[in-house]
């Protein structure tokens, strides 16, 4: 009842399973055909005997209350990268869930006074053109 098992296209031979648990905050017509952000380097993970591999980014308002899809720019072709300025590199192939990686990026992530997905303040983007969401201010991104 609260989780979307969903196929999602990554450009990759197959499309990934990924397990989200987005269902009592967007409508299901609000997830089908979206380009979304996607972070594709997570240790795939067993939700309800569902292997997940991969996690959408949403945003989160203060409080909780209302959730969004970070989204990339219209442009974006699917399977594209998405970069920080400043924060150049390889990705991990698939992060060390021992080193907490991830636990630690999370608080870094969060939307701006102007919709863009950030971290650590800088613009998430693809080409130079931001990833937002619709209305969630300061709003927490995992």
């Amino acid at each position: 009842d609260s989780l979307y098992v969903e196929k999602i296209d990554l450009g990759e031979a197959e499309p990934r399973t990924v397990v989200s648990g987005l269902v009592k905050f967007i409508p299901l017509e609000g997830m089908l055909n979206k380009k979304v952000a996607v972070v594709c380097n997570l240790k795939p993970a067993n939700m309800r005997g569902i292997k997940s591999h991969a996690m959408v980014l949403a945003a989160t308002s203060e409080g909780g209350s209302k959730v969004e899809l970070v989204e990339p720019p219209a442009d974006a072709e699917v399977g594209q990268r998405i970069s920080c300025d400043g924060f150049e590199g390889e990705p991990d192939e698939v992060l060390n869930p021992k080193k907490k990686v991830w636990e630690q990026v999370c608080p870094d992530l969060a939307t701006d006074g102007d919709l863009k997905a950030c971290f650590r303040g800088v613009p998430l983007s693809v080409n130079g053109a931001p990833c937002t969401v619709t209305s969630i201010v300061k709003g927490s991104i995992k």
